[in-house]
């Protein structure tokens, strides 16, 4: 590009102030092309980086990039980005709001909180017969094929479900936590499947959590936008939390949702709490 790029490294979803999703943040993206976005995205390494616009419609434009395409939201890329604009005085308590490639989202600042807006969810279960996609294996053995996993390790009558609340996500329902921490991910054919379902990535989750103040324990697997693994993603836990709530009867307003503790290298560390 002939130019130097400053970029913000945020991390958000902290636990303590230590581990989380870092984010790059790139101010003052006004002048920037798609592809020179795709470029400093790709330079920077992150899962996401954002860069932030001047708007009409809303406080700010936000667009998303991981390292190979541009994302319509992310998560831990909107609380980083907030965050910085807040700490920066660029934003103010109270509400304001971000426009995307695919529409606008209200943002809630609050104290040292960023809070997201995500659009109502959308649900597809992957039944054990589904034979929707071509081929002799069913979309439902393919997809435990693809994380190593039989049958036996999901949760007793429950299903894959593919949940969109802007993003889409595969919510994967494992029985247990050594389960979840010991699954072969094929990135091959989850990028395959997550092309033809047009899903961000596999959300594998199991609700034997390692806090009992959390709701559930999950993975993340991206490779279709070029994330082997990722230890925090806001739109996946948002749509996580939806399903918990409607269709495994999950008491209570707010959810807690571990991730990034079955990574190799974990986040946090273990001997960060």
């Amino acid at each position: 590009m002939g130019q130097l790029v400053e970029v913000h490294i945020v991390h958000a979803f902290t636990h303590d102030n230590k581990g989380g999703n870092p984010a790059g943040v790139v101010l003052q993206a006004d002048d920037y092309t798609t592809a020179q976005k795709l470029q400093i995205a790709r330079a920077v390494g992150l899962s996401e980086t954002a860069f932030v616009s001047s708007c009409d419609t809303a406080t700010y434009r936000l667009d998303f990039f991981t390292p190979n395409r541009q994302i319509a939201h992310c998560g831990h890329a909107t609380i980083a980005t907030f965050s910085l604009l807040r700490e920066l005085g660029k934003v103010s308590e109270g509400q304001c709001s971000k426009q995307t490639i695919d529409g606008k989202r209200d943002i809630l600042i609050q104290g040292d909180l960023a809070l997201m807006q995500q659009s109502a969810p959308r649900y597809q279960v992957i039944t054990a017969d589904d034979t929707e996609i071509t081929g002799t294996t069913s979309l439902y053995a393919r997809i435990l094929q693809s994380m190593g996993l039989s049958e036996h390790d999901l949760i007793r009558d429950k299903l894959p479900t593919v949940v969109n609340t802007g993003n889409a996500f595969l919510a994967i329902p494992i029985k247990g936590r050594d389960c979840l921490f010991n699954i072969q991910a094929n990135h091959e054919e989850i990028g395959n499947i997550s092309e033809e379902l047009d899903l961000v990535g596999f959300y594998p989750f199991t609700l034997d959590v390692q806090n009992s103040n959390h709701a559930a324990s999950t993975r993340m697997f991206a490779p279709r936008y070029g994330i082997g693994e990722e230890s925090a993603t806001g739109t996946a836990a948002g749509p996580l939390a939806c399903l918990l709530y409607t269709q495994y009867n999950m008491p209570g307003a707010t959810f807690q949702i571990e991730q990034g503790a079955l990574m190799e290298p974990a986040s946090p560390k273990p001997d960060q709490g």
